[in-house]
C-alpha cells in the first residue's frame, strides 16, 4: 500500500477519535508514519498531553483502532 494512501487512512481513523478526546478538552495530531519500521508518530494535545490516562488513550484507544483499521501499521508512539 502506497505510503500517502496509508496517511490517509492513518488520518481517517483519527477523525473518528477526535470528538471523543475533544469532550475532555484534548486532542490527537498525526505527526508521521514510518514506512521502514511501519511506525505512526502522533501528538497528544490539550488535556491528554497532561492527563494520567495518556497510556491507556494511546495504547487501547488510538492505537488498537488505528491497527484495526489500517493493519499494516504495528505501533503507535507518542512524540512532543
Amino acid at each position: 500500500m502506497e505510503t500517502t494512501l496509508i496517511e490517509q487512512a492513518i488520518e481517517t481513523v483519527l477523525e473518528q477519535v477526535r470528538p471523543y478526546l475533544m469532550e475532555d478538552g484534548g486532542n490527537v495530531e498525526f505527526v508521521r508514519y514510518e514506512p521502514d519500521t511501519h511506525v505512526v508518530e502522533i501528538r497528544l494535545l490539550g488535556n491528554c498531553k497532561t492527563c494520567p490516562m495518556a497510556g491507556m488513550t494511546l495504547r487501547g484507544g488510538i492505537e488498537r483502532m488505528i491497527i484495526a483499521h489500517v493493519p499494516i501499521v504495528k505501533r503507535i508512539e507518542s512524540v512532543s
